[in-house]
């Protein structure tokens, strides 16, 4: 007998209903499951899963009962509604975009007269961006299949709901391209919605990027262009369209794959064309303009070394879904990525400062691009730096000797602090060395900076403008940091305890020197008289980097909101949230890695050096070509930056009467009684200094680096025998390497 009930319960189970293929995907992603998941319990592959959920197949017992009692429990945790239509996987709330930029800033703004108002300081309280975080526990939705034929449907309205997407880009901006063994081919996007890829080739894929995917972005600015769609080849679709999983050594040193491979040979035979880079790590895809508009598709094959892991970290090795995930936060918030997050950081500018302008030609009622300067931009042509700008080996230096070592009257050394001293007897009695890392600190010097954007004037003996931007030959040895102006008044410090604001090593310069405008306007703002020699002026000048600094400003707050890190926080609130916040969305860290290496890149970029290419010193390199290779403004960000730090150094040691032990770019590191931030940054009232250090989110404000003791700060220093050793470098975690050392 009970063979014959077995046999009935196999008989029903054969034929067990299920709900739509719609309302499986739904029920599937309110509970937070992905498809591998689901394909675990049940023993089958996510492809075969995949399948159910867009209809293609249907279950067969012995998994259909289990996969029948699944949805069963899901409905009853989550009945459909039936006022709402049935939708696919909203995107999560943890990747709202930063908002784009409402107007296009009008010439009048780009080009700030002199008089302009300053920034607000960074020390001022800012409200963070509109950005509705999710909370860090919520389950994020999962990726929801469908075919690419299917229209999307419209999301339910909610608080964190999204501004109307562009229809033409309404899968998102990219695409994570994988295969299975079965030879299916999906392409997993931002909010969890994956499409059914038809494409049997490259040429294929380009195609159908263009044509059915509708992916890409919107223009950043009014005279920009939609940023183009980029498709992401993880290693299985790489072998699936007959592509190298990995590239050589020789092919890695050439950044490409040989012209002759069988792919490339398809993409000519298409009439698609590869940039002069060839098809790389980053490969863009395209055809010359036409009256339709443009057509170009961008390729990233992190299995090649596309996502560098000093920038996104482990973002390689993470499943389409999350990588989807990740890449697409960064595209919402920051932009498409071009490139390295350094190409894209330079890319950010141009997007949201064009060059040029389109205009219809009269005669062919074509587009075509104006032929002058869009306002406020840098222009299409690149201008010539100024000599004391060049960098060694720049074709204006081809004169110098070749084994000349240019000196600070020669050169503009504007780099980043990099400082220490020893500990005084006081300050080995405390019981910690707290360190404090400036938030953001390159992007905050950027905010409200004033920089040329074009080439340089040479003036002798010029009156010094604190805003005019340019490069200027001046003696700051008299400069005497023993007593110094704070605000309007004068205060006596211990000079011996401070670095020099002028060099990065903090040495007192010895005579004249070639400085950007920031460092010398600080020198008259701590109460002394300057006096330049000669100078490199630029007359046309704006605030070119404020858009930039916006958009990332915004992306990073909005990131840190995911992670419970909000501007609005006390003190004590901020430093408790901060703790182990990463931990909290290993993917959204990702994100915020991304995110700041976009801001140290970009501005690095701004002097890019020779990369091989056969150069050789005196001649011309790649990036010269560029009108974003401007290292004055580079020089600028990074002397304002640095300047930025040193004045709240100041205004520390005046009110505290403490003074950091060392300084390693945007972090410094004092002996405290205690190991908390709190035990170095005072608060009165519940208000910080004026002027000074203060906790928060915001970029400029500082957070807790790491926290050592002052007794391994001496070890170290003895161990090495170097008792200016830069503490601040190693305050994080404490350990140091024989590599970190010299030794």
């Amino acid at each position: 007998m009970s063979e014959l009930f077995d046999a009935i319960d196999a008989l029903v189970a054969s034929a067990s209903p299920l709900p739509p293929p719609a309302e499986r995907r739904r029920l599937r992603a309110a509970h937070g499951l992905t498809l591998d998941q689901v394909a675990g319990a049940l023993k089958v592959r996510r492809a075969t899963v995949s399948g159910w959920e867009l209809g293609k197949t249907e279950p067969r017992p012995p998994e259909r009962e289990a996969y029948a009692r699944l949805l069963r429990q899901l409905a009853e945790l989550y009945p459909a509604d039936p006022a709402a239509p049935t939708q696919d996987a909203a995107a999560p709330a943890t990747l709202t975009p930063a908002p784009a930029p409402a107007t296009t800033p009008t010439p009048a703004t780009d080009r700030a007269p002199a008089t302009a108002a300053p920034p607000a300081p960074e020390n001022t309280r800012t409200s963070a961006p509109p950005v509705a975080p999710a909370p860090a526990a919520e389950p994020r939705p999962t990726p929801t299949a469908r075919p690419s034929t299917t229209p999307r449907q419209p999301a339910a309205k909610t608080a964190t709901a999204e501004p109307a997407a562009d229809p033409r880009f309404e899968n998102g901006p990219l695409a994570v391209v994988d295969a299975d063994a079965d030879g299916q081919v999906l392409a997993y996007c931002v909010g969890g919605l994956v499409l059914d890829v038809p494409a049997k080739s490259i040429p294929a894929l380009v195609d159908w990027t263009l044509a059915e995917a509708k992916l890409g972005a919107p223009k950043l600015s009014g005279p920009g262009k939609p940023a183009d769609p980029l498709i992401v080849l993880t290693e299985a679709a790489c072998e699936r369209y007959g592509l190298p999983t990995a590239l050589t050594q020789e092919e890695r040193l050439s950044g490409r794959i040989p012209e002759g491979h069988k792919v490339i040979k398809q993409l000519v035979r298409a009439q698609w064309q590869l940039t002069k880079r060839g098809f790389g790590p980053w490969a863009r895809i395209y055809r010359p303009a036409q009256v339709a508009g443009r057509q170009c598709v961008q390729l990233c094959l992190p299995s090649w070394g596309a996502l560098d892991s000093r920038h996104w970290d482990t973002a390689a090795q993470l499943p389409p879904a999350e990588l989807a995930r990740v890449l697409g936060a960064y595209a919402l918030r920051v932009m498409t990525p071009r490139g390295s997050t350094a190409v894209t950081g330079l890319e950010l500018m141009t997007a949201l400062h064009p060059p040029t302008y389109a205009v219809r030609d009269e005669a062919t009622g074509v587009l075509r691009q104006a032929d002058d300067k869009n306002p406020g931009s840098l222009g299409k042509d690149p201008v010539d730096c100024a000599p004391c700008e060049a960098p060694d080996g720049h074709p204006l230096l081809k004169d110098v000797p070749r084994f000349h070592l240019r000196g600070p009257a020669e050169k503009i050394f504007e780099e980043a602090f990099d400082w220490a001293r020893p500990m005084t007897d006081v300050e080995c009695t405390r019981s910690h060395l707290v360190g404090l890392d400036v938030n953001m600190a390159f992007a905050a010097g950027a905010n409200g900076l004033i920089v040329g954007l074009g080439a340089p004037t040479h003036v002798n003996s010029p009156v010094f403008d604190p805003k005019l931007p340019g490069s200027w030959l001046v003696d700051l040895s008299h400069v005497d940091l023993s007593r110094v102006k704070a605000g309007k008044e004068w205060v006596d410090l211990d000079g011996s305890l401070l670095p020099s604001p002028f060099t990065p090593k903090g040495e007192r310069p010895e005579g004249p020197a070639w400085y950007a405008t920031p460092t010398v306007a600080y020198a008259v703002e701590l109460g002394y008289d300057v006096a330049p020699s000669e100078a490199y002026v630029r007359y046309e000048s704006g605030r070119y980097l404020d858009g930039w600094y916006n958009r990332l400003r915004d992306a990073y707050l909005a990131t840190m909101a995911d992670f419970g890190v909000d501007a609005n926080l006390s003190p004590t609130d901020f430093l408790a949230a901060m703790d182990g916040y990463k931990s909290r969305d290993p993917e959204l860290a990702i994100v915020l890695t991304a995110i700041k290496a976009t801001v140290k890149g970009g501005i690095g970029k701004l002097r890019e050096r020779p990369r091989g290419e056969g150069w050789r010193s005196g001649e011309p390199w790649r990036a010269l070509s560029r009108p974003t290779w401007r290292p004055d403004i580079r020089a600028a960000v990074i002397a304002r930056t640095r300047i930025n730090l040193h004045r709240k150094v100041v205004k520390h040691a005046a009110f505290t009467g403490q003074y950091p032990v060392a300084i390693n770019s945007d972090c410094v590191v004092y002996a405290a009684d205690g190991p908390s931030a709190l035990d170095v940054v005072p608060y009165r009232d519940g208000n910080p200094i004026p002027g000074g250090f203060k906790l928060g989110v915001n970029p400029g404000l500082v957070k807790h680096e790491g926290t050592q003791s002052t007794l391994w700060g001496e070890e170290v220093r003895e161990q090495y025998d170097a008792p200016e050793l830069n503490l601040a470098r190693y305050i994080k975690d404490g350990t140091v390497t024989d590599k970190d050392t010299g030794e």
